[in-house]
């Protein structure tokens, strides 16, 4: 790319290396603006006989057409792109969901120096018209080699990020108590339904037990019968680990335990199990608050129907100090 002060009339189809301001500060045309006949003319009615300018060497591609290639492959989903000035897409979720990002993915695109992607936080929850994420170019153009390179990479490795729909959510609740059941929906009932409401989400199907293996598995097997997207588990007691009532009620119906133990505050002791593709969540002393805490963290994805595994639950540490 050279950049150099040419006349006027001479810059047509070139790249404007600065913006141009009216005498009074207002602004005419943006820096990375190609210049048309019409510009032309509007400089010279302005008075201006020289501009500094660029133009592409061979082996470059304009900042445009750079970040427009990238951003095609860099998300899947219900997601828009829309380009801004300065060698700038923008993408936007289109509908509720949840933003999952390979980090690993995008820390080495982001060392190739020739664009920069940034992008919301894993397992966070976006409404429609929300920016998830935004690739930028180099200034005015960069390399082809190396614009290949990051496509490809792209390409070979699937999209850094999706945007997974959040559509028609059911969510199931059990409130437990160990003397009665209907105490702990009393306590935790509003504070559940806030919660909910911030990703979009009700609650469809409710039941109270006493906190007792047998009734917390009958509970737990009369919700699963209604295929929730989700069962959360909202007891008035903190577990001692998967031996207590709750996670020997789930382990009775075969549920499969995938992590005791979150790096998250509030939230440390979040039981996560699953029956089949069902999330259970036991969560305790995290429906006392509507305060962000690890429950927070984990619907969105959860909602969206995506598989949590433990190994992401322990990703959670980086960040999970919530307050």
């Amino acid at each position: 790319m050279k950049a150099q002060t040419i006349d006027v009339r001479q810059s047509f189809g070139r790249v404007l290396c600065c913006t141009v301001f009216r005498p009074g500060g207002r602004k005419l045309l943006a820096k990375g603006h190609v210049l048309s006949e019409e510009d032309v003319r509007l400089l010279e009615t302005e008075g201006m006989g020289q501009v500094w300018v660029t133009e592409l060497e061979e082996g470059e591609i304009g900042e445009d057409d750079a970040v427009s290639h990238v951003a095609s492959e860099v998300a899947c989903g219900c997601v828009e792109i829309r380009l801004a000035a300065g060698g700038r897409a923008n993408l936007f979720a289109t509908e509720n969901c949840c933003v999952l990002v390979d980090d690993e993915l995008l820390r080495q695109i982001n060392c190739t120096a020739s664009v920069v992607i940034a992008t919301s936080g894993n397992f966070s929850y976006a409404p429609p018209a929300q920016r998830i994420a935004t690739v930028k170019s180099a200034p005015f153009a960069v390399s082809r080699e190396q614009l290949e390179t990051v496509v490809n990479m792209l390409r070979e490795r699937g999209p850094i990020l999706q945007a997974r729909p959040i559509r028609n959510p059911s969510v199931a609740v059990l409130y437990t108590d160990l003397v009665h059941g209907e105490r702990a929906r009393q306590l935790f009932e509003t504070v559940m339904r806030q919660r909910l409401e911030r990703f979009g989400a009700s609650v469809q199907f409710a039941l109270s037990t006493v906190e007792e293996e047998g009734n917390v598995a009958r509970s737990i097997a009369h919700l699963l019968r209604t295929n929730p997207t989700a069962i959360l588990i909202a007891s008035t007691t903190a577990p001692a680990g998967p031996e207590d009532a709750i996670g020997r009620g789930l382990n009775r119906i075969g549920c499969h335990l995938e992590r005791f133990l979150a790096p998250v505050e509030p939230g440390n002791l979040m039981l996560l199990a699953y029956k089949d593709d069902i999330p259970i969540i036991s969560a305790p002393g995290c429906f006392r608050s509507a305060k962000t805490n690890v429950v927070d963290l984990v619907l969105p994805p959860m909602l969206s129907r995506y598989r949590i595994s433990g190994w992401e639950i322990a990703c959670l540490g980086h960040g999970g100090l919530l307050g």
